[in-house]
């Protein structure tokens, strides 16, 4: 997926610190609110190319892009997150792996 690196950087800064976390629909999320409009935007941006990856990777399988976006958070969850990462759990509570 196409983001800029300034984009990743501030992204990957925010996770570090805790702010940032990954969701169970396969999207970034604000742990805490936002109070940088540069990381929101940040944010925004990846999550729309995540959004244009999980639609073409739907129409590919014959799932919907929820579908699609879920799976590809399990699998982030289970095998890229960090210990003292959070993610957004289906019942929408934050967690530190």
């Amino acid at each position: 997926m196409a983001q800029a690196p300034s984009a990743k950087a501030l992204v990957d800064a925010a996770k570090a610190a805790g702010e940032v976390g990954e969701q169970a629909d396969g999207f970034l999320g604000f742990v805490t609110t936002p109070a940088d409009a540069a990381l929101q935007a940040a944010v925004e941006e990846i999550n729309a190319g995540r959004r244009r990856v999980y639609e073409e990777t739907a129409g590919r399988n014959g799932v919907t892009p929820e579908v699609a976006g879920v799976a590809a958070a399990k699998a982030l969850r289970d095998t890229r997150l960090k210990p003292g990462d959070y993610y957004r759990d289906i019942d929408g509570v934050w967690r530190r792996k």
